[in-house]
């Protein structure tokens, strides 16, 4: 393939600046339609009873599939590279880094 049609098949995508500092989050929810996956990703503290979400990501189903496989290639990679990522037990399937519900103020 010559150089030049390997510049047409470049997807171009912009990162804005406000955008580009990301938004911190250590918990998220998952849920389904027939024809969507939303993932909602909020930050917990311990202490603070409530929390906020600070972003919603919407997916169509075979995006969602792209997705996963795309994060589990990439925490393979990471952990040839770093080691495995040890999880503490948990009893529910959520992403939260402490047990949420039981932190005072």
């Amino acid at each position: 393939m010559s150089e030049n049609n390997n510049k047409q098949n470049q997807m171009q995508i912009e990162l804005p600046q406000d955008v580009a500092q990301g938004k911190y989050a250590n918990f998220a929810i998952i849920t389904h339609s027939s024809s969507d996956f939303v993932i909602d990703f909020a930050r917990i503290l311990p202490g603070v009873p409530k929390s906020q979400v600070k972003s919603r990501v919407i997916l169509a189903p075979e995006h969602a599939k792209r997705l996963l496989g795309a994060l589990q290639e990439n925490i393979m990679r990471y952990e040839r590279e770093y080691g495995p990522i040890k999880l503490p037990n948990q009893e529910s399937r959520t992403i939260a880094p402490f047990p949420v519900g039981k932190g005072e103020a």
